[in-house]
């Protein structure tokens, strides 16, 4: 049966079956001034936020860890070093040219030892049940077509007594709301233009995070997946949180 059902490509109605394929547009454009164009968007301040994400983890040595959506791989080297050469770190991304820039930049760094890489849909992982002993996904599931089925596919892969942890935009308060809608559609598409010579991606990243779940939302569909103990924690009053969850 064919499928007519459309979903939202940031404000934008396309078919459900089409939105991947506009996804990884808009991150084939930019891969390779991602890391550049976060430290402009964010101030600098997106290198806390994974601090914070990675102090939560409670990952040690010998730990098996996958990181969905890894991109270039600023989660992925740091577990690295947490899980040593007695664990594996599996950076995932859907999209190859981010992948890429991920492995290269990796291997610079000397970090290739226990990593692996693995171009995957969230929605379909490709690993056996009861894999890993944490799950992160960083800036990356509001990108996601079927979000309830990635939720429920990364409690599959994860181990009894394992974590999920989601970095994401979120609602900021009240009363940053203003300030924080005239940098996302006026001062981004702006940084974009003239640092990747592309406006339309960094608009649709502006878009997109005002269709993302916000933090009590996101929170009962981790609940409605299967998660447990699921909790959030607001950053920056609100525009980024990071939600928790366990498999029992």
């Amino acid at each position: 049966m064919e499928d007519n059902t459309t979903t939202h490509f940031g404000y934008q109605q396309v078919p459900t079956k089409d939105k991947a394929k506009h996804v990884a547009e808009v991150f084939h454009s930019v891969a390779n001034r991602y890391d550049l164009m976060n430290d402009l968007m964010s101030m600098g301040i997106h290198r806390l936020w994974k601090r914070f994400t990675l102090h939560n983890s409670n990952v040690r040595r010998g730990a098996q860890v996958l990181d969905i959506a890894g991109g270039t791989g600023d989660l992925t080297a740091r577990f690295s070093d947490l899980v040593g050469p007695s664990g594996k770190v599996v950076l995932a991304d859907i999209n190859a040219s981010m992948l890429n820039v991920g492995r290269d930049r990796l291997t610079d760094l000397g970090k290739s030892g226990n990593i692996d890489y693995v171009q995957a849909n969230a929605e379909a992982l490709p690993f056996p049940d009861n894999s890993f002993d944490c799950v992160t996904i960083a800036f990356g599931l509001r990108n996601v077509t079927d979000k309830d089925k990635a939720l429920r596919s990364m409690l599959r892969v994860l181990k009894p007594g394992g974590r999920l942890l989601i970095l994401e935009f979120s609602q900021p308060a009240s009363w940053l709301t203003p300030v924080y809608d005239t940098y996302s559609f006026k001062v981004l598409p702006v940084l974009g233009k003239l640092f990747t010579n592309d406006a339309d991606s960094y608009r649709y990243l502006a878009e997109s995070i005002r269709m993302h779940p916000d933090q009590s939302t996101l929170k009962t569909m981790m609940q409605e997946a299967g998660f447990e103990r699921v909790d959030y924690f607001n950053m920056s009053a609100g525009i980024v949180a990071l939600h928790s969850g366990y498999k029992f």
